[in-house]
């Protein structure tokens, strides 16, 4: 997996479901706006399909007849099956075309676009640990909302960075206007958490002013990742667990590192200036200026080519031209430095020094929608939470009332800009 949110999920069961719902021949009569759900880095179900001809395990299967649920099954990655796991989850980059694929073999797709099944669970069978925006979508149905209808699911391989989701931001488009049309004409709300706020910031830079003004009602977003994360570094480095006991995070750093998302959430130099260092060791430190010489010393130099290929994503933090809800939490500790004992670098484990943050997040990237206030005519709203984790967040009971309340304001006042 790739940084931005890591889920900090224990899920059980696979599954086999795929559905992309249209609503062109449903009128819904709702009274609010429509809301659309944007999820983040592992907030999407991906189903994988099989026909390999090689197998790293002779444990792992070559063909399935079908598709069968992969992200994030934990029945997947126990001892020896986890090889398997990394090798069909895995990306392989070409220099050539800058862009990456599955291994030989594997075909993935994401189920559900246009549904909010799922986004509200990674776990098809409803574990209570694969629980995503299922409490969001259970305060919206409880004030009068209705799934697939007026509150639907936008999911995507989040493996993949803006540069390779172009046919997801014109679905996304598509999806947009479809769902204005069939709620009577009323602008839609799009609610995003983590990495699924930039990608949301960067498809409103792929739409016209009048489009936004036509479509959109607000942006919302929970604990986005405006300007990277110091994690993504710790990720390159030994990689992540996933808040798992049982899983090593030497392992899943094989399968984590090749995800073009996780270079474009590395710390953004608009948030972090040339002289701080992020990652301290005996022989030099590492600034925001220093990724590729970093990645290099990690022996990850294909890092630096997906770097190159979202730098530009990253460093553009234009504002939206919407209304914008930045909800986050704060005070909780968040990996800010990485520190390499003597001799520890780059084969040992860091120390960290910690700063403040949602646990995941740190608080500048946080609070970058700040920056907006004074940069679009468009209101930006923020509200930071003590206490609430970068995955706490999605069932925190202020933020559900936040959006509960939301909700009732644009009911009031349906206003146009």
């Amino acid at each position: 997996m790739c940084l931005g949110d890591f889920l900090l999920f224990a899920l059980f069961f696979t599954g086999h479901l795929h559905l992309t719902v249209s609503m062109s021949s449903v009128v819904a009569d709702v009274d609010g706006p429509p809301f659309i759900l944007v999820p983040g880095d592992g907030g999407s179900q991906v189903e994988a399909r099989l026909n390999k001809t090689s197998v790293v395990h002779y444990v792992c299967e070559k063909t399935t007849d079908d598709f069968f649920n992969i992200w994030l099954n934990m029945e997947l990655l126990v001892p020896l099956i986890i090889d398997c796991w990394i090798d069909n989850m895995k990306l392989v980059y070409d220099n050539a075309s800058r862009t990456t694929r599955n291994v030989d073999g594997v075909e993935t797709r994401i189920p559900g676009f246009g549904a909010s099944y799922s986004v509200e669970w990674l776990d098809p069978s409803h574990a209570s640990t694969g629980s995503y925006f299922a409490s969001i979508v259970d305060a919206l149905v409880g004030i009068g909302y209705r799934r697939n209808i007026t509150v639907r699911g936008a999911p995507y391989d989040f493996r993949k960075a803006p540069n390779e989701n172009a046919d997801y931001f014109a679905r996304l488009r598509a999806l947009v206007e479809e769902t204005y049309v069939a709620s009577g004409g009323q602008r839609v709300v799009l609610l995003a958490h983590s990495m699924g706020a930039p990608m949301c910031l960067h498809f409103l830079h792929l739409q016209s002013q009048a489009w936004k003004d036509a479509h959109v009602r607000a942006l919302v977003t929970l604990a986005g990742v405006w300007g990277g994360s110091i994690k993504a570094l710790k990720v390159y480095a030994v990689g992540d667990d996933l808040g798992s006991y049982v899983l090593r995070e030497s392992t899943m750093r094989e399968q984590q590192i090749t995800s073009p998302s996780l270079a474009w959430l590395l710390p953004s130099r608009h948030f972090w200036a040339d002289p701080e260092v992020l990652v301290q060791t005996e022989v030099r430190n590492y600034t925001v200026r220093d990724f590729r010489q970093y990645l290099v010393d990690l022996d990850y130099e294909v890092g630096w080519e997906m770097r190159k290929d979202v730098e530009r994503y990253a460093e553009d933090f234009s504002p939206p031209g919407v209304e914008v809800h930045c909800l986050q939490g704060y005070g909780v500790p968040t990996v800010d430095r990485l520190v390499f004992a003597k001799g520890k670098f780059p084969d040992g484990y860091p120390g960290f020094v910690y700063g403040d943050g949602d646990g995941t997040v740190n608080n500048r990237s946080l609070a970058g929608c700040l920056r907006w206030r004074e940069r679009q005519p468009q209101r930006v709203y923020h509200q930071a939470f003590p206490g609430a984790d970068h995955m706490g967040i999605l069932r925190d009971a202020r933020v559900l009332a936040y959006v509960s309340g939301l909700v009732a304001k644009f009911r009031a006042f349906p206003r146009r800009p």
